[in-house]
């Protein structure tokens, strides 16, 4: 049996799956034949567990029980509540993930326990071990959590690997964003620079048109009630179509029937022009420019060097994004794949990497330290010492694996024993950093304040492991320590018991998730018509679920297509 270890998206809003097949990135469709699964959880009135499309449609109609968006809280200790039980936002990525290794099994025919998963360059230490730990949870053996530009350069780097060029990769997806400079020469992708906004992505531009649009509704009429749960649900749902239809016009209409106003209800239908989503994304482009020049400047690469913009994401077919590209770059972005796809065949090209396969071996890739790895220490200053100083030993964009080094000294005489804290971060002030962990060294020998000198050793590896050495007077390793305790990370007993309570779930059969699927897009669509659409979707609704009670396969298969066509043209 052939080795392949899948190459997984694990995003915001939509995740993908893929390997490498017969020397080409191949993605795997889901139950619903689309190769998109939305990264939304829900639970049925049954109390079965919901993913994908089906889940993303209930959170229209009762969002109390579905949840999206978690990827935003991974490496935090946030809850979600659904049905009778809370979820970490590592256990519902483990529920994603579940669902996506389905599918591979599904296309392939055999069973995949190996993985490659992506997260944003920007990711903290905390939210690379939530990721790990989510596919654990999945039954994944995770190898490696690649930076998500750095897939996408290895996907168009398949196939210009004979080309030599400056290349940046801008990553917008529904959560992140990610900026990469990047080199490529005969095959070999050498990352010079990242950087992010791990808080920035397509979602902030729906939520910026929906803020929009609720202060024009409201001020025309102000007894509308927006503010609910289920009305801010359909209204974030009806400025993501609106925002996506502006991508090729200039106008388009958003209507929301049947919202609460007073006593009564009135339906709410309204233009919205491009001009109106660019002023409400303003504020959003202005941060997307702040990691495109620090990204520039720390690979020391003016933008008249760069040969090549590559556009990755979702997010990015927006006009205006695009009009940013093309403004600060002074060229169009290269769309030679598709916006949603590279990262994941950028993933599923490492995972072939990682398992020898013969049709990657001349390409390599290196990779760049997102973060600056550090210290604290105290700072003389006149006749005191001021401490919570941050100091880098390896600083961002240092290229990986590495090994760096400096020598520090003691500030107390006779001092015996110092404790080495470890910080990430970019702050000159610990306290504004995040902590990784710490190292105690004994035992040191009596000497006056100054005269001990202890040598730090950080070895930070592309698997973003750790190490932390201290020596002093030339001595073998005095004390030592990896990284791994970190905030939010699930020890062995803990994964365990994590592991066993998702699997208890009644998970929704694979097999009957495009019938449950269909209903729950039927149903948030029959919440938006009114009138003769409305009834005519009803109709199709209720020949559905009669062919649903034949319990045969065809008959099944044919209505919804059926019902499908009906919502297709409704929509």
């Amino acid at each position: 049996m052939t080795r392949r270890i899948l190459g997984i998206d694990l995003g915001t809003t939509y995740s993908l799956v893929g390997a490498l097949v017969n020397g080409e990135p191949t993605l795997f469709p889901n139950a619903n034949g689309a190769l998109l699964t939305p990264s939304a959880i829900g639970v049925d009135h049954d109390g079965q567990m919901l993913t994908g499309e089906a889940a993303r449609s209930l959170a229209l109609t009762a969002p109390d029980r579905a949840v999206r968006f978690f990827k935003r809280d991974m490496g935090t200790l946030r809850k979600h509540r659904l049905g009778d039980r809370d979820f970490t936002p590592v256990e519902l990525s483990a529920l994603v993930l579940g669902a996506l290794k389905r599918d591979a099994e599904e296309a392939l025919g055999q069973p995949m326990l190996e993985a490659v998963i992506t997260v944003p360059a920007y990711f903290g230490d905390a939210q690379r071990q939530a990721t790990r730990d989510a596919g654990a949870l999945a039954g994944l053996q995770v190898h490696r959590v690649l930076n998500e530009p750095t897939a996408a350069a290895l996907a168009y780097g398949l196939h210009q690997r004979h080309r030599e060029m400056r290349c940046v990769v801008l990553d917008l997806g529904g959560g992140t964003f990610d900026v990469t400079v990047l080199e490529i020469i005969e095959g070999v992708i050498e990352i010079a620079s990242s950087a992010g906004d791990a808080r920035l992505g397509g979602e902030d531009f729906t939520d910026a048109l929906a803020e929009k649009i609720t202060a024009r509704v409201q001020t025309e009429h102000s007894s509308c009630e927006l503010q609910g749960p289920l009305m801010r649900a359909r209204l974030r749902e009806a400025c993501e179509l609106a925002k996506r239809r502006l991508g090729a016009e200039p106008t388009t209409r958003l209507v929301l029937p049947n919202v609460p106003a007073g006593r009564g209800e009135i339906d709410v239908d309204i233009e919205v022009t491009r001009e109106d989503l660019e002023r409400a994304s303003l504020p959003l482009l202005s941060r997307m420019r702040v990691p495109i020049e620090r990204a520039l400047r720390d690979a020391k690469m003016p933008t008249s060097k760069i040969d090549e913009v590559l556009m990755v994401g979702g997010a990015t077919r927006m006009r205006s994004v695009v009009e940013l590209a093309g403004t600060t770059f002074g060229r169009l972005p290269l769309r030679s794949l598709p916006a949603d796809e590279p990262v994941a065949h950028g993933a599923a090209i490492q995972a072939a990497l990682i398992a020898d396969d013969a049709a990657v071996d001349d390409l390599v890739v290196t990779d760049v330290a997102p973060f600056s790895l550090g210290i604290a220490t105290a700072e003389r200053l006149g006749g005191t010492y001021v401490p919570g100083i941050f100091t880098p030993i390896l600083e961002r964009g240092t290229v990986l694996p590495a090994s760096r080094s400096r020598t520090f000294s003691t500030i107390a005489d006779d001092q015996t024993r110092i404790l080495v804290e470890v910080y990430q971060g970019e702050h000159a002030s610990v306290a504004d950093n995040e902590r990784l962990g710490e190292l105690e060294v004994t035992g040191l020998p009596r000497a006056p304040a100054g005269a001990m000198g202890l040598e730090v050793r950080f070895s930070y590896d592309l698997d973003g492991i750790l190490e932390v050495d201290a020596s002093y007077d030339g001595k073998p390793t005095a004390a030592q320590v990896v990284i791994q305790n970190r905030k939010g990370k699930l020890d062995p007993l803990a994964l365990e018991r994590a592991r066993a309570a998702l699997q208890k779930l009644k998970i929704h059969p694979r097999e009957t998730l495009p019938n449950r699927t269909a209903l729950a897009r039927a149903d948030a669509l029959h919440v938006e018509l009114t009138g003769g659409a409305r009834q005519h979707l009803a109709e199709a609704m209720r020949y559905f679920r009669a062919a649903l009670e034949t319990q045969d396969p065809k008959i099944i298969e044919q209505v919804r297509g059926q019902l499908i066509a009906v919502m297709d043209r409704l929509r």
